[in-house]
């Protein structure tokens, strides 16, 4: 019963902004998008508390995901539909790059697999993030053959995840709420029900977030396989990155000498590793840039230090 007043409590203080977690995992088991593109769908149709407009919402969210989500095995099937309706929406992550030399954003949509996508600066200026990293959005496809670099036009497009954070309004609400709630609060917001746990063991999950929030913080959990342990890096956040397998490369990781962009240390918040135990690199220099960068946050690599 309590945590249905820590329930009600949330949508009080931070209305529109609360999705139910199992929610997420009764569409997540049909869908390959991240959870966090999911539940900001879900935020957008089940924010509250009543249950008959949580099913319709559910239902929505199924059916936006069923009819626009690109697998990658469809793409040339989705690519066809854009051609022969004339205008298409879907939802693919896209990434885009200034085109100095033609003065132009071009887009490139990862899923279809579609790259050159011209990409209006107005949309560029209100979602800066699509310049590092990417984000998930629907986009509205429209197609015109010959246009060059690519036939695709983006009609429109309208971010899925969070394109930023509003953390004022955050601290604001923190004071609503007393400190046990608060960390409940935390451990659901990863997926996890607080009232199945004891205290040690939250404080345990806490531990594990503590790279999203704290700088150059370096940490190594051991345990058993299928308790968790990467399943926070993965699934939380867009900022953060798990690297599966442990093989990985400098240039991949660090920095590419040969096209110079930096690797994804430069672009996630948080990289983590699944089973470091394996990891190797190709060349040996590696894990001596790996244990500079752990200890001084910097790193060189050619001429540069980064």
């Amino acid at each position: 019963m309590a945590m249905d007043v820590l329930d009600r409590k949330l949508n009080e203080v931070y209305p529109g902004r609360v999705v139910r977690k199992d929610l997420t995992k009764r569409i997540k088991e049909g869908a390959s998008v991240p959870v966090y593109v999911l539940e900001y769908l879900l935020g957008m149709y089940c924010a509250t508390d009543d249950e008959a407009t949580i099913a319709a919402g559910v239902q929505t969210v199924k059916r936006i995901l069923a009819e626009n989500y690109v697998r990658p095995d469809e793409a040339e099937q989705v690519k066809s539909k854009v051609r022969e309706i004339g205008r298409f929406s879907v939802i693919d992550r896209v990434t885009v790059k200034l085109n100095e030399k033609a003065d132009n954003y071009q887009g490139f949509l990862m899923n279809l697999g579609v790259k050159g996508v011209i990409i209006d600066p107005e949309i560029v200026k209100a979602n800066p993030k699509l310049l590092s990293g990417g984000i998930w959005c629907i986009l509205q496809l429209e197609y015109e053959a010959g246009a060059n670099p690519s036939p695709f036009i983006v009609a429109s497009l309208k971010p899925i995840q969070m394109p930023d954070v509003d953390m004022q309004e955050l601290f604001a609400g923190r004071s609503a709420f007393d400190r046990e709630e608060w960390i409940d609060l935390l451990v659901r917001s990863t997926g996890l029900e607080p009232t199945t746990l004891t205290d040690d063991v939250k404080w345990h999950l806490l531990a594990r977030m503590i790279p999203l929030c704290e700088n150059n913080y370096n940490c190594c959990e051991l345990g058993p396989r299928s308790t968790g342990k990467s399943h926070l890096y993965k699934e939380i956040s867009p900022n953060s990155i798990l690297v599966s397998g442990g093989k990985t490369t400098v240039a991949n990781l660090f920095y590419n000498m040969s096209s110079r962009q930096i690797g994804l240390v430069g672009l996630f918040d948080v990289v983590a590793f699944d089973e470091v135990a394996g990891i190797s690199f190709h060349d040996n220099d590696g894990i001596q840039i790996m244990k500079d960068y752990m200890a001084s946050g910097s790193f060189a690599r050619g001429k540069a230090e980064i």
